[in-house]
């Protein structure tokens, strides 16, 4: 599968940013390292705003997540605005925190809207999102069953939570009957090559 194109829009993620994920890092999965290394899974999520400008700058300033009031600030590694634009915000080799208990092995992708049927109603957007995470699963060799939408997080078997009230939690976007229709449309893509 051919790269799509995608525009580099880096936020600020210097050595401070990334000694607080070695930090978190430590907290939540015993790993004091801010790398990705082999990522297992990608996981998809709806944004909540209205344009990949507002996801930017709700990423890019290094404060206390508004949810659970930890350092770093959230991040996903791509955003795919209402137009079908794909924008890297992350370097792929930089865990982010956008889903409890898969930092450690997951690549987050936002998706421009305030529920699944924002992305899976525009066709821009969607065939933007499948090509993009149709590279990425080859690139990384993940499997289909482990591309999961935000709210299927919790039955991922590379699950794994060391704070025990974080264990159980997890968001409502992308849910298991959009990420079927997802899925099914991301197989259509065909095998990765090789």
């Amino acid at each position: 599968m051919a790269r799509p194109p995608i525009t580099n829009w880096p936020i600020p993620f210097g050595a401070k940013r990334k000694h607080e994920m070695a930090a978190y890092s430590e907290r939540h999965y015993g790993q004091r390292t801010w790398r990705l290394r082999h990522p297992h899974v990608i996981v998809e999520h709806m944004s909540q705003t209205s344009s990949a400008g507002a996801v930017y700058n709700t990423f890019a300033p290094d404060v206390p997540d508004v949810e659970l009031h930890e350092l770093p600030n959230v991040c996903s590694h791509f955003v795919i605005g209402s137009s079908g634009r794909i924008f890297r915000l992350v370097n792929l080799r930089t865990r982010c925190r956008h889903t409890v208990g898969l930092n450690w092995t997951a690549i987050g992708i936002e998706q421009v809207g305030y529920g699944d049927r924002d992305a899976l109603g525009n066709p821009r957007e969607l065939g933007a999102s499948l090509r993009l995470t149709q590279w990425l699963r080859c690139k990384f060799h993940i499997r289909v069953h482990d591309v999961i939408g935000h709210a299927e997080s919790l039955s991922s078997p590379y699950h794994h939570e060391l704070v025990p009230s974080l264990r159980r939690q997890t968001h409502g976007d992308w849910r298991h009957s959009s990420m079927r229709v997802y899925r099914r449309k991301l197989r259509r893509l065909g095998p990765c090559p090789g």
